[in-house]
């Protein structure tokens, strides 16, 4: 038992206990901007925390002086919150993409008429395998869908392009990729129209990428991997502030806290995550962790939301996008 002066213990106890907890109901005439601005209210569990990440995005695109960085998984493109991420970059939320070749491949393979499918995650796999459909969780991807729609699109890409030049980083040849691209929802598509970079630090672990290796002999393409990370930094330290909305984890979330070192870290983070942390994984590593590396500032903004992100994150932008307009 912690022992104190009365007074203290009083003047402590004034100090914690300053909001309580409100009830709400909910009905059909229940606005979005009306349920985000409960769960601020409501508090418990999670909902105080998609509150507090859509002020703390809200903020972070109003402020004029933040560079602000999107970083995300591959895996959540294969569903339809692609059209929410493509949204993004297409409304210029964010001046930089960090993500995975995984992201690359979902998105050209559904630019480019290939369909993915709704499924289920109890499907028989080897019944599937037999059939020729790769599963992703609940989401059905026909094996022509994917690998062959990614290397068409790819070798016909690079055929094009050293015409012009046999030296490309990845960031020019996804911009390249864009251009030939018509799709509203395609991330690849926005971040051309909107000219934002979109960096893949993994770039061969994937399909696409796995096209430059098979390629690169016969075509004479050489990927210029130093000089995305060359931008990456001038990214970093010619910002005055940084901010990162990053979804998920692995090499997408690591690539932009790790360079945020180059600017003693962000100053604005909202990480929306199913990992734990108790494992020691980067992926569940919370933004206090990051502080300790300097890949967070210590006086940062900052939040992390435990769920699945085809749920919490379309919340979190919409209570963004209520928070805005009130201020």
């Amino acid at each position: 038992m912690y022992s104190m002066p009365e007074e203290m213990v009083e003047s402590l106890r004034n100090e914690v206990l300053k909001e309580e907890i409100v009830d709400y109901e909910v009905s059909s005439e229940t606005s979005i901007c009306e349920l985000l601005e409960n769960y601020g209210k409501s508090h418990g569990f999670m909902a105080g925390h998609v509150y507090r990440a859509s002020i703390i995005l809200a903020e972070m695109i109003r402020d004029h002086d933040a560079t602000r960085i999107l970083s995300f998984t591959g895996n959540i493109v294969s569903t339809g919150l692609r059209g929410v991420l493509s949204q993004l970059i297409r409304e210029g939320w964010f001046n930089a993409v960090i993500t995975t070749c995984g992201a690359i491949d979902h998105d050209i393979a559904r630019s480019t008429g290939y369909k993915y499918y709704r499924g289920d995650w109890f499907y028989d796999d080897t019944m599937l395998h037999t059939i020729g459909i790769h599963r992703l969780g609940n989401v059905l991807i026909p094996l022509e869908n994917y690998g062959l729609a990614v290397e068409k699109f790819a070798r016909r890409l690079f055929e094009e392009l050293v015409k012009t030049k046999s030296r490309w980083s990845v960031s020019e040849i996804l911009h390249e990729a864009g251009r030939r691209i018509n799709d509203k929802h395609s991330i690849i598509r926005s971040a051309y129209e909107s000219n934002t970079p979109i960096f893949v630090p993994g770039i061969y672990d994937g399909a696409f990428g796995s096209q430059v290796v098979f390629n690169h002999h016969a075509l004479g393409l050489e990927l210029d991997l130093i000089s995305d990370e060359k931008k990456i930094i001038e990214l970093v330290v010619s910002s005055r502030k940084l901010g990162a909305l990053i979804i998920g984890g692995g090499i997408s979330k690591h690539h932009t806290i790790w360079w945020a070192q180059l600017k003693e870290g962000l100053d604005y983070a909202v990480y929306v995550t199913t990992a734990v942390e108790y494992d020691g994984s980067l992926s569940g590593a919370h933004p206090r962790e990051a502080i300790s590396w300097g890949k967070i500032k210590p006086g940062s903004k900052s939040i992390v939301v435990y769920g699945d992100a085809t749920v919490i994150l379309p919340l979190i932008v919409a209570g963004a996008k209520c928070y805005s307009r009130r201020t």
